[in-house]
C-alpha cells in the first residue's frame, strides 16, 4: 500500500524538482492517483533526511535517465533499501560530456558562438525530437515496467526537466491525460525552488554574469516549444498518439488499460 503524499511539496535539501504527479486529469474525467508517479532531479546529493522521505514513499522502481557523463559529474544515486534502480540513458554520453564541459568551462566568446542566436533553444528542440524518434526502446521499457509491477515509480534525470519530462509526458499520453495538463506539469519545473543549480568552474562574478546566465538559460528552462516539438515529432512520424504508442513503443490497448488500472483513480 502506497503512502498518500500530501499536496504540499516536501522541503528536500539535496534533491531538486521533486513532485508527485498525482491529480493530473485525463480526457475522460479521471485523474492520476497520488503516490504512484513521482519525478525529480538526480538523487546523488540526497541527504539522510531526503533519503528517509523518499524511503517513506514505498517506491518499487527508480528510473534514472542520466548517461555516464552525467553520473560521473554528479555521482550515483543514493541507494534506498528495497528499491530497484534502473538506468536507461536517453542521451548519448559523448553529447553529455561535451555539454557539461561547455557549461562548466566555456568562456563568454565560446558560449556566444555555441549558444547565441537561438542555437541553445534549437539544440534543445533537436534533442527532444531525437529522444522521441530514437529512444523508443527505452521509453517502451518504462511503460511496460509500469504496467507490470514497477509502481510506485520515480523518474529522474539530472535536472528532472528534459529526459524525465519526456518520459513522464509519454506515460501521461498513454494514460489519456490532456495535452494541456501534460504541458502544465512539464512547465512546473521552472519554479525557482525546482531549477537545477548551474555550476561553473570559475568563481568570479564573470563566470555567472548576466550574459552568461542568459546564454545558458535555454538549456535550463522548461519551454512549451520544446514539448511541442516532441508532440509534433509524434504526429509527423506516426500520425497519432495511438499509433506512436502501439507501433513505436509496442504499447497495445491491453497494456494501456493495465496502466490506467494501476495509475488512475
Amino acid at each position: 500500500m502506497t503512502q498518500q503524499v500530501p499536496s504540499t511539496e516536501p522541503d528536500l535539501t539535496g534533491v531538486r524538482n521533486f513532485r508527485d504527479v498525482g491529480g493530473v486529469p485525463t480526457v475522460d474525467g479521471r485523474r492520476v492517483k497520488h503516490g504512484v508517479l513521482f519525478r525529480s532531479g538526480h538523487l546523488a546529493h540526497a541527504t539522510e533526511e531526503d533519503s528517509a522521505f523518499l524511503s517513506s514513499l514505498g517506491l518499487h522502481t527508480i528510473f534514472d535517465f542520466r548517461n555516464a557523463a552525467d553520473q560521473k559529474l554528479e555521482g550515483p544515486d543514493v541507494e534506498l533499501p528495497g528499491v530497484r534502480n534502473v538506468n536507461l540513458p536517453l542521451t548519448d554520453p559523448a553529447d553529455g560530456a561535451e555539454f557539461w564541459k561547455m557549461v562548466r568551462d566555456g568562456e563568454i566568446d565560446q558560449l556566444r558562438k555555441i549558444l547565441g542566436d537561438d542555437k541553445a533553444a534549437n539544440r534543445m528542440i533537436a534533442s527532444y525530437r531525437v529522444i522521441i524518434k530514437e529512444r523508443t526502446a527505452e521509453l517502451s521499457r518504462v511503460l511496460h515496467a509500469l504496467a507490470e509491477d514497477s509502481v510506485p515509480a520515480l523518474m529522474h534525470c539530472a535536472a528532472g526537466k528534459d529526459r524525465a519530462g519526456l518520459s513522464m509526458a509519454t506515460t501521461l499520453l498513454a494514460l489519456g491525460v490532456e495535452r494541456e495538463a501534460i504541458v502544465a506539469d512539464y512547465l512546473a519545473s521552472n519554479a525557482k525552488h525546482r531549477r537545477y543549480k548551474v555550476r561553473r568552474s570559475g568563481s568570479s562574478a564573470s563566470a555567472y554574469s548576466e550574459e552568461v546566465m542568459e546564454l545558458l538559460s535555454p538549456l535550463f528552462d522548461a519551454r512549451a516549444e520544446y514539448l511541442a516539438a516532441a508532440f509534433e515529432t509524434i504526429d509527423e512520424t506516426w500520425g497519432s498518439v495511438d499509433a506512436y504508442l502501439e507501433e513505436g513503443l509496442g504499447i497495445t490497448p491491453e497494456i494501456r488499460e493495465r496502466l490506467r488500472e494501476r495509475l488512475l483513480d
